[in-house]
């Protein structure tokens, strides 16, 4: 069912990105503190729409040239899967960081703007979650590839203009290093779950 392949995709998009890191943390902050949230936002979520659909349209070209692809990228991604939930489980385990805040000065529009895209594409995580790992995973729904990738695109649009803009909201929350275990422990318990469909998958 397309709604069903939808809804994967958002939640598969959503346990990838909650996870705390340089580029949410930013988000968060310029949240926090009121500047150019729009602008942010939209250049971190347009950022992985685009290499989101970069890896399901070159995935599906390029494993009609290689048919060993998919199966290496879908137990290469499973695999993935399971380390990244037990690292998720160990930080929800054993973390007592909290999310900092700083309190400095404001930056102008086009330096928040640089120093978004620098967190986004000079990461290699990005790569590997959006253009590697959905990718692989998009392959498992054939003819509804990009319904996958709308959902997953959606959870990037979703994810960060709430954060951007419930920031104020959300700082005493995230203030307490608990409740980035918590969410820890559920991104562990998704990417677990995905990982055992992966394995299954034909």
């Amino acid at each position: 069912m397309p709604f069903s392949v939808y809804v994967t995709g958002l939640t598969m998009g959503l346990s990838l990105i909650v996870a705390i890191g340089a580029q949410n943390s930013f988000v968060l902050r310029q949240g926090l503190r009121n500047e150019h949230v729009f602008a942010v936002c939209l250049t971190c979520a347009l950022s992985d729409a685009v290499l989101i659909l970069a890896g399901v349209v070159g995935l599906r070209q390029a494993t009609a040239m290689l048919p060993l692809l998919e199966p290496a990228m879908r137990y290469g991604g499973a695999a993935f899967l399971i380390w990244y939930g037990a690292r998720s489980l160990l930080s929800a385990l054993r973390s007592s960081e909290a999310l900092a805040v700083g309190a400095s000065g404001g930056a102008s529009l086009s330096a928040s703007l640089v120093t978004c895209a620098a967190l986004t594409w000079l990461n290699p995580h990005v790569y590997l979650d959006t253009v590697l790992l959905i990718g692989s995973i998009a392959s498992q729904f054939p003819g509804q590839e990009l319904v996958f990738a709308a959902g997953a695109m959606t959870a990037s649009f979703l994810f960060f203009f709430g954060l951007g803009y419930g920031a104020r909201w959300l700082r005493p929350l995230f203030a307490n290093p608990r409740s980035w275990r918590i969410l820890d422990g559920i991104v562990a318990a998704t990417m677990w779950a995905i990982a055992f469909k992966l394995l299954r998958g034909s």
